[in-house]
C-alpha cells in the first residue's frame, strides 16, 4: 500500500516566490475539478506564494490593527481570503497573477485596518492612539520607510500650499503649519512621543492641547485619504 509523500515547498532564497510557474499553477488549479488534484496543486505549488505575499504586505504597509490574536491568524485570514477568490482570475484579461492577488490582498487589509482602527479611535481617548508606535514617522533605512518618506515629502508639500484653504481661520492654520513643522523636520528630531512633540509645538505657537489635537485629527485625515490611495496605486492623488 502506497502513501502519497508530501513534498512541502522550499523558500527561494533568490526572493522569487511568485513565478510565472505559480501563476501556471493557479490556471491549472482553476482548470481542474479533481478536488485531490486541486489540493496537491494548491499545497505543493501555491501556497508558498501566497504565505509569502500576505507576509510582505502585512509588514511593508505596517498592516497591524486587526481583530485577531496575532499576526500570524491575520495572515491566515488573507490566504483563506484570497483562496476564495482564486476562481476569479483569469489570464486572458491581462493580469498578471503576482499584481491580481497583490491588489486584492492589499485592498482586503486596508478596509480590514482602517475598520479596527475606527474600532479603537471610537473606543480610546486621542492620546493615546497618538501615542501608538505602530503610527509613528521614524524613518529608517528599510524600503517600506523610504517611501513613507517619499509621500510624506508631497504630503506637507500640499498641506503647505494649501493651508489655508484647508484651514481657514487663521489661528488653526499657524496650529496646522506648526504640526506640519515637525514632519519637515522629522529627519533631525529624535524623540518621538505625544508629550514631547506638544512641547515642541508649543514653543512655535502657544495653543492648548484640545485645540492642537484638534487640528492634529484634521491633518490625518488628509494624510489617511490620500496614503491608501498610493498604498492601492503606487503614485499619490494631490491635486
Amino acid at each position: 500500500m502506497s502513501s502519497e509523500i508530501v513534498v512541502k515547498p522550499k523558500p527561494k532564497t533568490s526572493g522569487m516566490y511568485f513565478t510565472q510557474e505559480t501563476e501556471n499553477a493557479i490556471i491549472e488549479y482553476n482548470n481542474t475539478l479533481d478536488f485531490d488534484l486541486r489540493s496537491k496543486i494548491y499545497r505543493e505549488r501555491i501556497h508558498y506564494a501566497f504565505f509569502k505575499l500576505t507576509e510582505n504586505i502585512i509588514h511593508t504597509f505596517k498592516f497591524y490593527y486587526t481583530e485577531v490574536d496575532n499576526i500570524e491568524d491575520l495572515q491566515h485570514e488573507v490566504i483563506s481570503f484570497l483562496l476564495s477568490k482564486i476562481h476569479l482570475f483569469n489570464p486572458e484579461k491581462g493580469a498578471k497573477a503576482y499584481s491580481y492577488f497583490g491588489t486584492i490582498a492589499k485592498r482586503y487589509l486596508i478596509i480590514s485596518n482602517t475598520k479596527n482602527y475606527k474600532k479603537r479611535v471610537d473606543k480610546a481617548p486621542v492620546e493615546e492612539l497618538e501615542s501608538d508606535e505602530r503610527h509613528s514617522y521614524s524613518i529608517d533605512d528599510t524600503p517600506a520607510n523610504q517611501k513613507l518618506s517619499m509621500f510624506m515629502d508631497e504630503y506637507v508639500k500640499y498641506c503647505s500650499l494649501n493651508i489655508y484653504k484647508l484651514f481657514p481661520k487663521s489661528d488653526d492654520a499657524k496650529i496646522a503649519d506648526a504640526i506640519l513643522e515637525l514632519f519637515r523636520k522629522r529627519e533631525s528630531i529624535e524623540i518621538f512621543n505625544k508629550k514631547a512633540l506638544y512641547i515642541y509645538i508649543r514653543e512655535i505657537i502657544d495653543a492648548k492641547t484640545p485645540k492642537i489635537t484638534k487640528i492634529a485629527n484634521k491633518l490625518y485625515d488628509i494624510f489617511k485619504e490620500h496614503y491608501y490611495f498610493y498604498l492601492e496605486n503606487g503614485y499619490t492623488n494631490f491635486p
